[in-house]
């Protein structure tokens, strides 16, 4: 059976909702984009009139034919069509000039094809990109509130997948905050500076001279982006700036999801979802499900990052293929990134701190992990004291009751120096820091 026509499929309706991106893939869709495209052109018919270049009459004209075409021209159709051209640009504004009432010159007014692709992949990327912000700041305040709330509650630290020292469950949800909140700052400012495209055929703005600047500063404005400085048809840098903004708020993104789905499993059981998910075979499963698809979206984008950086070599006035394999590129970057932050917002929001499994597991060692503290508090009696710590710890031997060191310090010194709760250092005081920034950052509610 042949599938059936889907004029607005975003780009994996299957697993869109797996992976978080469910609201936020229909701003992303080919149908957002076919909206997108006749939005900037519309736009453009505007500042033609605003630079006398076309009337009133001739605005309503193109608005009312690009409504049309919005709500029933197929993406799918418009995609047949953009084969031999290469782009959907050529199409659509040969259909909108034959819908429209209105002079073919009030229509694509001075612009080439790319003018109109990219300021409609930079409409989308603002609209979707705030939508991205939302979730990561969603997430952040998530780890906040697990911060502060466990600002004191010890756990043991892990270095290269081993115990380490003693820290508590809110410094480490402080690390994530940070990540997160950094994340925050360098996409919203990306999206601060995603330009409007207009340059004409070949960047100089020669159609609609000596109106150039001041059209493409009205443009922008119109359709809310920043002013261009001058046309970027080949210098990539908002593309690029873009991608690598979305690739640093994913990677905080992954970092949290990851130390969730750790933590959650049977051996450490310090954390749960609210939510958890099951297993088809195995029914006493409770997956962390929200933390792995989190890190399941994260995973792809450095690779979608990369391909964007390897495409800004642009040549001349016009790439050919370098520009066309960033459409599809950043559409996909900002989806699953969304996706990611969205999912993490989830288990972070939900998520459920275990005290005891965390006391359990910062005392398997015995008190090993205060080794250092022991030794330099022996130090102070023997030469000998870190030779003699490192045999007790070889040898499994609880430091309280080794002979060579309770001779020196005493059990019940060594018992104090053990107690993890006396090896916090200043723990409390980044959670107190980090929490402190967040507040400033996010502004009032």
């Amino acid at each position: 059976m042949s599938e059936p026509a889907r004029s607005d499929h975003t780009r994996g309706s299957l697993f869109d909702p797996v992976f978080g991106a469910g609201d936020l893939a229909p701003m992303l869709s080919d149908r957002a984009w076919l909206t997108a495209l006749l939005d900037v052109e519309v736009a453009i018919t505007r500042a033609a009139r605003h630079h006398g270049r076309a009337t009133a009459d001739d605005v309503a004209a193109v608005a009312a034919a690009a409504g049309e075409i919005a709500r029933e021209l197929d993406p799918t159709e418009l995609g047949r069509l953009s084969a031999a051209g290469g782009n959907p640009v050529i199409p659509l504004v040969k259909i909108l000039r034959e819908r429209a009432d209105a002079p073919a010159g009030a229509v694509h007014v001075g612009a080439t094809s790319q003018d109109v692709l990219d300021t409609a992949l930079m409409v989308l990327a603002h609209k979707a990109g705030r939508h991205v912000v939302t979730d990561l700041r969603t997430a952040a305040d998530a780890a906040a509130r697990l911060a502060s709330a466990h600002r004191d509650t010890p756990m043991v630290a892990r270095t290269l997948g081993q115990q380490a020292l003693p820290t508590t469950f809110g410094a480490l949800a402080a690390t994530w905050l940070v990540a997160l909140d950094d994340g925050v700052t360098e996409l919203e400012r990306a999206l601060e500076m995603l330009p409007a495209q207009y340059g004409g055929a070949a960047g100089t703005l020669a159609a609609v001279y000596p109106d150039g600047p001041a059209f493409a500063d009205t443009l922008a404005d119109l359709l809310g982006l920043a002013r261009p400085v001058v046309p970027w048809h080949t210098a990539r840098t908002p593309i690029t700036r873009l991608a690598s903004a979305l690739g640093v708020a994913t990677g905080s993104v992954s970092k949290a999801a990851t130390d969730v789905v750790l933590m959650a499993t049977t051996e450490f059981g310090e954390v749960s979802e609210d939510a958890p998910g099951g297993s088809s075979a195995m029914p006493h499963k409770r997956n962390p499900v929200a933390a792995i698809t989190a890190r399941a979206a994260a995973r792809r984008v450095p690779g979608l990052v990369a391909t964007a950086l390897a495409a800004a070599d642009h040549e001349f006035a016009r790439a050919a293929g370098a520009w066309h394999a960033e459409w599809e590129t950043i559409t996909d970057l900002i989806r699953l990134s969304g996706g990611a932050a969205h999912q993490l917002s989830v288990s972070l929001g939900g998520l459920h701190v275990h005290p005891a499994a965390l006391a359990r597991n910062l005392g398997l060692t015995g008190g090993a992990i205060l080794a250092e503290k022991v030794t330099a508090a022996l130090a102070e009696h023997t030469d000998d004291a870190r030779d003699i710590v490192t045999a007790a710890a070889v040898a499994g031997t609880p430091l309280d009751r080794d002979q060579s060191i309770t001779g020196h310090l005493g059990a019940d010194r060594v018992r104090e120096l053990l107690d993890p709760t006396r090896y916090l250092g200043h723990a409390g005081d980044l959670v107190d820091r980090a929490v402190a920034r967040h507040e400033i950052t996010k502004g009032p509610a």
